[in-house]
Parts: structure tokens; C-alpha cells; sequence
């Protein structure tokens, strides 16, 4: 099965607090998993920052929901232990535990309550009701990163070739190969260059490209991608000890 969401490990969690002794979040932790019947594999997912495991992520923030909304509580680091409000709950006999039933408690409804005005946003996708908080901002992040990556590659396929060899330039520099632009980074690309677009200064590196003529950026390239045989020469009769080879096809 796949992994459940935070919200289908309240009630098996709670469950397992039923006795009324404590118990160590990690003891809870195994005994939830095994009760869902989850792999090893499942067990080691990881959230997309992979700093933690996702199932351990789900079960902290059940315990959280839980205790904001006054059915468990912490004697002390690391221990759970249910209240007499968690006994009453389990004692209606619920098929589920999740945000819905918590609303009823007041604390919880305090807890929820955003800290400050915010401006309205539009309601989530349902999908995003079953994430923890956490892994709402984590998939957020990520799919933000990829329309900034994407809108960036557009961009930039839309810019001269001059402004692509400067850039080349900038990101050498910025890797650590030489110095400043000023002092140690050229673009000199132009007609009948042999492909060198730029050159570090310093001894670093010599950064060329090898553009067939008529070809345009999106473009799959007609060589063995990775063969820079044919590219090589011009570099090499300048004096480059190193180089980079780079090809704007491959975008």
C-alpha cells in the first residue's frame, strides 16, 4: 500500500495510546508502520528536501494535530500519552480521526487561526489537504523551482548569442575559474573564432562551443552527444592546457 497521509495515522496512533501509559515516539513510530503493512522501501522514502523519512514526517504531525487539539499530551521529551478527552474520542468508536473531528475542540480552532491578517488565497487543491504542513511547503518550493527553471531557459533561448557567450563567462567565473570579469574573463566569439567563444584568463580554462552552421538552440545535435573530437583543435592551437566544451543544441 502506499504511504498513508498524516491524517489516516491520527486514529491508529491514538490507538495505540489507549492504554493511558506513556509511550516513546519512536516505539509509536514502529508500531504505526507495521500496522499499516509498510516496506522497507516505504519506510525509507524520503521528503523531496531528504531530510527527513516521509512516514516519520506524518506521524510528528499527527502528534502535533493531536496534542494542539488536547488528545494527547507530552510528560516529557520524546513520550506520548493520551488524555481523558483522546479516551472519549476513541470511546465514539470512529472509523476516522482527522482535521474535521479536531475543529470541534476549541484549542485546535485557536491553533489554526492564522497569526496575522494574511491575504485571502485561493482553496487548496484536495490533494494538498492530505500533505503535513511541511510537505505542502517542500512540494511548493519544488514546483516553484521548476516554472523559475523552465521560464529561465525560455529566456535565455530567447537572447542573442552574444549575450549567451557572456553568460557562459559569468557562470565559469562564478564556478571559480579565474577571477572577475574584469581581470581574468573574455568573451571573444565572433566569425571564424573555430568555436571558441571565451577564454579565462590565468591558465584556468578555455571555455569553446561547436555550433554546426544553420543549427539553432532546441535542436537535437547530429553528433554523438558527447564527442568533442572534432571541436577540440582550435582550443588546443591557442594553447589551452583545459577546456570546457559546451553545446547550445543540447537545450
Amino acid at each position: 500500500m502506499s504511504i498513508p497521509d498524516f491524517q489516516q495515522v491520527m486514529l491508529p496512533l491514538l490507538k495505540q495510546l489507549s492504554d493511558r501509559q506513556g509511550h516513546s515516539l519512536r516505539d509509536l513510530i514502529e508500531s504505526v508502520a507495521e500496522e499499516f503493512k509498510l516496506t522497507d522501501s516505504e519506510r525509507r522514502e524520503l521528503l523531496p528536501s531528504g531530510s527527513q523519512f516521509i512516514f516519520n514526517n506524518r506521524v510528528g504531525w499527527a502528534r502535533t494535530y493531536m496534542k494542539k487539539a488536547g488528545l494527547i499530551l507530552t510528560p516529557k521529551t520524546g513520550i506520548l500519552q493520551i488524555t481523558d478527552r483522546g479516551i472519549q474520542v476513541l470511546k465514539q468508536n470512529p472509523n476516522r480521526v482527522d482535521v474535521k473531528v479536531l475543529k470541534q475542540f476549541p484549542e485546535f480552532v485557536e491553533f489554526q487561526k492564522p497569526k496575522e491578517k494574511a491575504v485571502p488565497e485561493v482553496e487548496p487543491a484536495t490533494a494538498a489537504e492530505d500533505l503535513d504542513p511541511q510537505e505542502n511547503l517542500e512540494v511548493g518550493y519544488q514546483r516553484i523551482r521548476k516554472e523559475l527553471s523552465s521560464e529561465l531557459l525560455t529566456r535565455i533561448k530567447a537572447c542573442s548569442p552574444n549575450f549567451f557567450e557572456r553568460l557562459v563567462v559569468d557562470l565559469l567565473l562564478k564556478a571559480g575559474y579565474g577571477g572577475s570579469r574584469r581581470d581574468f574573463g573574455e568573451a571573444i566569439g565572433k566569425p571564424g573564432d573555430g568555436g571558441i567563444d571565451a577564454v579565462i584568463q590565468g591558465g584556468q580554462a578555455r571555455a569553446r562551443r561547436h555550433l554546426h552552421s544553420g543549427q539553432t538552440v532546441g535542436q537535437r545535435p547530429s553528433r554523438k552527444q558527447g564527442d568533442t573530437g572534432i571541436c577540440r583543435g582550435p582550443a588546443w592551437e591557442e594553447g589551452a592546457k583545459r577546456g570546457i566544451h559546451y553545446d547550445q543544441r543540447l537545450f
